[in-house]
């Protein structure tokens, strides 16, 4: 199996590390105004990826925060991926230059999937594909509007495309320190060949537990923020219940 990754989340708003519950942006909790010495922080505890989520760069549809993910990349020696707001193949191309190791669509995977193979073209593994889904359907826009498009076909479109690396978000779990969604996180590893990558409800090692008995050989790793912000688990202890 590849080497399973636990990684920490960074969402920017307003310039600092903030954490929201299921998305909503009048629902948040300022953790950091220094979102780089956080990133220092987590690369120093062990992780190896960093998930860094331009919160406004998805609610107004272009990145906001470039110029913190270009300190964010130069200061912590780990691969740093991207989402929110890249709607456009300028977007991404202005954050794999920032330093960025992977940039993550959402919104444009949806709404435009004919686009996804000129895309791998152009970017190759520097792209890959967010599928952030309630109740199956898949959530665009900063996760204001739900479609009528379900994860597990986004997630075969994307596959087909070329799509190395998607990350599927269940937005229901995210940040409600509740355990992840499992079930959904086995149906689209079942559905692809490319590796995944799971977030939201990570809270303990038994979480990291869970994801491990799916025994699926495309599941590289999961995505977690609010739990560590927190302090309800140490990353060292989730590193040490990785499959």
């Amino acid at each position: 199996m590849t080497t399973f990754r636990v990684i920490p989340a960074i969402d920017l708003k307003g310039g600092r590390c903030v954490r929201l519950r299921q998305g909503r942006a009048d629902d948040e909790t300022v953790y950091s105004n220094d979102p780089v010495e956080t990133a220092r922080r987590w690369a120093g505890e062990g992780a190896e990826v960093l998930h860094v989520v331009d919160l406004d760069g998805a609610f107004h549809g272009h990145p906001v925060h470039l110029a913190v993910v270009e300190q964010i990349c130069r200061a912590a020696d780990v691969t740093v991926e991207l989402g929110g707001g890249l709607r456009t193949d300028e977007h991404v191309r202005a954050v794999l230059d920032a330093g960025v190791r992977r940039a993550i669509i959402g919104t444009r995977a949806c709404t435009h999937p004919g686009e996804l193979g000129r895309l791998v073209e152009k970017f190759g593994d520097g792209l890959a594909v967010g599928i952030d889904a309630r109740d199956g359907r898949v959530q665009v826009r900063g996760w204001v509007e739900t479609t009528e498009m379900s994860a597990v076909d986004l997630a075969g479109q994307a596959a087909a495309a070329g799509v190395r690396t998607l990350i599927y978000t269940d937005t229901m779990t995210d940040g409600m320190l509740g355990g992840p969604n499992t079930a959904a996180v086995g149906e689209i590893c079942r559905h692809v060949e490319c590796d995944v990558v799971a977030s939201g409800g990570i809270t303990s090692p038994d979480d990291i537990r869970a994801l491990g008995a799916l025994r699926a050989p495309n599941l590289v790793g999961a995505i977690v923020g609010k739990a560590l912000y927190d302090g309800r688990v140490r990353l060292d202890e989730l590193l040490r219940a990785r499959p």
